[in-house]
């Protein structure tokens, strides 16, 4: 099911305090936002409220004999990418970037968002359809720059049904598959990376795939291979 709502702060805000208030929130129910007010983005940043846009939020339940809860952001991410794909005219310039980004021609397309809520986790994701902002630190684009978009709701029945075979091949098959599927819709091997990691500090090296449990392998420039599990990463 998904519920549309006019305006609100934050569709992972409003689930979380669903959740926090003891409230069952259905695996599988989404809930988007033609506008967002105080919508929020990985490490702080606040999200774009761009009309047209699409923005939602889902809970999904990780049980017993599912993969750990962080694979998610690559199950969201692949989600994702199914949906806007058949959108593309030219297929080959989508793409994954580690953990959670889809890129079109390079450009930031879309953002996602995983918040944890006791035993639950609270997916946000972001596309621009019609409009990007303006990010000083990256490249933006919107799906309006290079074909028509979807209206917002439209979008929202096509990302819910990627979304929900994704999370039934996440809980069948695990992440072997999961990030094999992953790897072939990021960026090539041996593309120069930079990693501004949790601590702080700048990593630079070329991409060498994930390990088995979904962390970005980075090869620095001494030809040791490197794992990182948390951090942002710029393409060279």
């Amino acid at each position: 099911m998904i519920t549309f709502v006019e305006q609100t702060g934050s569709t992972n805000a409003d689930l979380l305090s669903r959740l926090g208030a003891g409230e069952h929130v259905r695996e599988g129910d989404w809930l988007v936002a033609q506008r967002q007010v105080a919508g929020r983005g990985r490490q702080g940043r606040q999200w774009f409220d761009g009309a047209g846009n699409f923005m939602g939020s889902i809970v999904v339940r990780p049980g017993p004999g599912d993969p750990p809860a962080h694979s998610l952001a690559l199950a969201t991410g692949l989600a994702v990418y199914e949906a806007v794909l058949p959108l593309c005219p030219d297929p080959s310039a989508l793409m994954l970037k580690w953990p959670n980004d889809v890129l079109l021609g390079g450009a930031k397309l879309a953002g996602i968002l995983l918040e944890a809520a006791g035993g639950a986790v609270v997916v946000g994701i972001g596309v621009n359809l019609r409009a990007a902002p303006q990010l000083p630190d990256r490249r933006t684009i919107a799906l309006a720059d290079v074909t028509t978009p979807p209206a917002p709701a439209d979008f929202a029945e096509r990302l819910a049904a990627a979304f929900e075979a994704e999370i039934v091949r996440w809980r069948s098959h695990g992440l072997e598959l999961l990030l094999r599927r992953w790897q072939a819709a990021a960026h090539r091997p041996g593309t120069p990376l930079k990693v501004h990691d949790a601590s702080g500090e700048t990593l630079a090296g070329k991409f060498a795939g994930l390990d088995a449990s979904g962390a970005l392998l980075l090869r620095r420039a001494d030809g040791k291979t490197q794992a990182v599990h948390a951090g942002d990463v710029v393409i060279e």
